[in-house]
C-alpha cells in the first residue's frame, strides 16, 4: 500500500470520531487518572511527614518525583517518535501510575513510600510525550489553546474529585492513609478500560492533523532534524519560572506543621486549587488562540506570588497563596504544552515534548530542593530568592519571539 493510501485509510479511521469528541474522551481518561494520582498527591506531604520525613525530605522527594515525571521524557519522547507506538506507551504509563497509588498506603515505612511516590511520577514520564502528541493531532483541528485547555479542564475535574474523595475517607477513618489511597484503585481500572476502547476507535489520531494541514513529514524524514531555536529559548523561560515554583508537598507540609489546617482539610484545599487550575487553563487557552504566547507573561508573577503568600502563618493568606499555585499550574499544564505543539512539526513533536520536559524536570528538582531547603532556613530568604528568579524569567520571556503556525 502506498503512502497516500495509508493516509487515506488513517483519515477514515479517525473519521469515526470527530476531533472534539476525541479531545473530550481523552479528557475523560485524564479525569479518571487524576482522581487516582491527584488524590494521592494531595496528601503526599502529610503522609511522608507522618512517616518521619522533614521539610527537606518532602521537598527533595516531591521535587525528585516531578523531575522523574519530566526528565525521563528525554527517553520516552524519542522512543515514541522512533517507534510511533504512541498508544502503547500511553497505556503502559497510565498502568504504572494506577498500580503505584493504591500501594502507597500499604508500606508504613518512609523509604518505601518515597519509592512509590517517585514510581507514580515515572508512569507519567512514560505516557506524557505520547499522550501529548496524540492530543496535539486533534487540537490541530479544534485550536491548540482551546483543545489543550478543555482537556486540562476535564483533567482538573478529576483533580478536584480525587482529593475530595481522599478527604472524605480520611475524615471517616480518623486520618488512616491506607483506605484513603486504596479506594483509588477503582477509577484506576476504569482508566485502562477506557484507554483500550479509545485506541480501538481511533488508532491513528494523526489523521486529524492531516485533514487540516499539508501532510506532515514522516518520522524517517524528520528524525535527524534540529529543533527550532525558538523552542530552546522557550524551554529556558519555562525552566526559569519552574525553578521558583514550590511543590504542593511543601505547601501542605507548611499548612499542617504550622497547624493552619488539619490533614483532612489539605485535600479540600488542593481540590479548590485544582478548580482554579481549570478556570485558568480555559481562560489562558482562549487567550492563547487569540493573542499567542504573550499570555504567558503572568506566569512568573503567579510563581512569585505563591511563595510570598503561601508560607505565611495566617490561614486566609496561606490559602490564597495555594489558590495562586493552582492558577499557575493551570497555565503550566495547558498553554505551555500548546505552545510546544505550535513550535515543532509532527514528526519531531514527541521528542520535543520529551526534551522540553527534561529541561523543566531539572528545574523542578532544583525548585523542590530550593523551596524545601530554604523553608527550613528562612522563609524571607526563600521569598527573596524566588522573586529574583522570576525577574530573570520575565527577562527571558521578553526576548522570546514565537512564530505561530
Amino acid at each position: 500500500m502506498n503512502r497516500s493510501a495509508r493516509r487515506e485509510g488513517g483519515a477514515n479511521r479517525a473519521a469515526v470520531m470527530g476531533p472534539w469528541r476525541f479531545v473530550l474522551w481523552f479528557g475523560t481518561v485524564s479525569l479518571l487518572a487524576d482522581v487516582v494520582y491527584e488524590g494521592a498527591r494531595s496528601i503526599t506531604g502529610p503522609l511522608l511527614a507522618s512517616l518521619g520525613a522533614s521539610a527537606l525530605v518532602v521537598g527533595v522527594v516531591t521535587g525528585a518525583g516531578e523531575a522523574a515525571a519530566l526528565g525521563l521524557r528525554l527517553v520516552s519522547g524519542p522512543v515514541a517518535d522512533r517507534t510511533r507506538r504512541f498508544w502503547g506507551l500511553a497505556i503502559a504509563g497510565y498502568a504504572l501510575t494506577v498500580v503505584s497509588v493504591p500501594l502507597l498506603g500499604v508500606p508504613g515505612v518512609l523509604w518505601a513510600a518515597c519509592v512509590l511516590v517517585i514510581a507514580e511520577r515515572v508512569g507519567k514520564a512514560v505516557r506524557s510525550p505520547a499522550k501529548d502528541t496524540l492530543l496535539s493531532h486533534a487540537t490541530a483541528a479544534t485550536g491548540r489553546g482551546r483543545g489543550f485547555a478543555v482537556h486540562e479542564a476535564l483533567d482538573q475535574i478529576g483533580a478536584i474529585a480525587g482529593p475530595l474523595l481522599v478527604a472524605g475517607v480520611l475524615a471517616l477513618t480518623g486520618n488512616d492513609y491506607g483506605p484513603a489511597l486504596g479506594v483509588l484503585a477503582g477509577p484506576g481500572i476504569a482508566v485502562l478500560l477506557l484507554l483500550c476502547w479509545l485506541r480501538a476507535r481511533v488508532p491513528d489520531p494523526e489523521a486529524y492533523e492531516r485533514e487540516v494541514k499539508a501532510p506532515a513529514p514522516t518520522a524517517a524524514d524528520t528524525r535527524g532534524g534540529r529543533l527550532p531555536r525558538a523552542f530552546w529559548t522557550y524551554a529556558a523561560f519555562t525552566a526559569a519560572t519552574t525553578t521558583g515554583f514550590a511543590t504542593f508537598g511543601v505547601l501542605s507540609f507548611h499548612l499542617v506543621q504550622r497547624h493552619l489546617l488539619t490533614p483532612a482539610w489539605v485535600p479540600v484545599l488542593y481540590a479548590a486549587a485544582m478548580a482554579v487550575d481549570a478556570v485558568a487553563a480555559l481562560a489562558t487557552g482562549w487567550l492563547y488562540d487569540r493573542y499567542g504566547p504573550r499570555v504567558l507573561s503572568g506566569l512568573p508573577l503567579l510563581t512569585a506570588g505563591v511563595v510570598a503568600l503561601a508560607f505565611t502563618n495566617t490561614v486566609a493568606i496561606a490559602v490564597a497563596g495555594s489558590l495562586l499555585w493552582g492558577a499557575a499550574m493551570g497555565i503550566q499544564e495547558s498553554t505551555l504544552r500548546a505552545t510546544v505543539a505550535d513550535l515543532v512539526p509532527s514528526g519531531r513533536r514527541a521528542t520535543a515534548y520529551g526534551l522540553f520536559a527534561g529541561v523543566v524536570g531539572a528545574a523542578s528538582l532544583a525548585g523542590g530542593a530550593l523551596t524545601g531547603g530554604l523553608y527550613g532556613y528562612s522563609i524571607p530568604v526563600l521569598i527573596a530568592v524566588v522573586v529574583a528568579i522570576q525577574v530573570l524569567a520575565v527577562a527571558l520571556l521578553a526576548v522570546i519571539r514565537v512564530d505561530r503556525r
